[in-house]
């Protein structure tokens, strides 16, 4: 029997699935987050979950069965070289949704779409003491050279207020050389 093996059609030619499908999936390969509607969310990420199972294990067989749905060189390259081994302890669930609320317009349900392990680049959080003195250290250092800039360019514009005054009262002399 073939009970639950359905899926959502997206009100979609099959053609037009497939290349939305693709599209999405190679987006979120490539950007590691993506944000989209929920129906579309949900079908795209049984797909990414599939290919990233395939991807850890690097053969000629799983990139050639991924190459048929990824047909961007450089992403598939990413999925078995960098995706691949970061999920390769995990038994399953390499993708979240996040819910973002209804998009303004025609309230669709919309949503982040996002690989387990992504972080954001400022999201790192330092582990011991030392390395959060360290971050300190470095936050303090360019807050006193930011301050400092700004001293250096205000006697650099003293320096040229006072070369234009020079050269202002120079061709007044000059003139009054020439009219006696």
């Amino acid at each position: 029997m073939n009970h639950k093996m359905g899926f959502n059609a997206l009100s979609r030619t099959s053609a037009h699935r497939r290349a939305m499908t693709r599209n999405m999936v190679t987006s979120l390969f490539r950007f590691e987050r993506i944000t989209t509607t929920k129906a579309k969310a949900l079908e795209v990420r049984k797909t990414a979950e599939k290919l990233i199972t395939r991807s850890k294990v690097d053969s000629v067989h799983n990139r050639r069965q991924a190459a048929r749905f990824i047909q961007d060189k450089i992403i598939l390259a990413k999925l078995f070289t960098n995706i691949g081994p970061r999920m390769k302890d995990r038994a399953g669930g390499y993708t979240r949704v996040l819910k973002l609320g209804f998009r303004q317009g025609d309230a669709a349900d919309m949503v982040i779409l996002e690989l387990v392990d992504f972080s954001l680049d400022g999201d790192a959080k330092p582990a011991s003491k030392s390395e959060k003195k360290d971050v300190k250290k470095a936050k303090a250092d360019t807050k006193a050279k930011a301050e400092t800039k700004p001293k250096t360019k205000a006697k650099t514009t003293e320096k040229a207020e006072d070369s234009s005054k020079a050269t202002a009262a120079e061709p007044s002399t000059e003139n009054e050389k020439t009219e006696e």
